[in-house]
């Protein structure tokens, strides 16, 4: 979890997370969408699917980054927000 707001104006925090399968990939998806809809937070946008390996999620405050590892190995998102401030990491 980053927190970009001084980094970007864009959003406050970005969440970047993984999976090591599609199905992975798509109840990770399903978890937040699930559970940030039980507190009446719906997605601004939604891109991606499991299959493509990469799910954005938009909630205009924070956005949330669901990729395959390989995708998120190959985008490194981390490094490109580097000077965002890191909240949480979790291996």
């Amino acid at each position: 979890m980053l927190d970009m707001r001084q980094a970007c104006s864009f959003t406050d925090y970005i969440v970047i997370c993984s999976g090591d399968s599609d199905r992975q990939v798509d109840a990770i998806h399903h978890e937040i969408l699930n559970s940030l809809k039980k507190e009446s937070a719906l997605p601004h946008r939604s891109e991606g699917d499991a299959d493509s390996g990469w799910i954005l999620m938009d909630y205009l405050g924070a956005v949330i980054h669901i990729f395959s590892k390989e995708l998120r190995h190959f985008y490194d998102l981390e490094s490109i927000y580097g000077k965002a401030i890191r909240l949480l990491t979790i291996q």
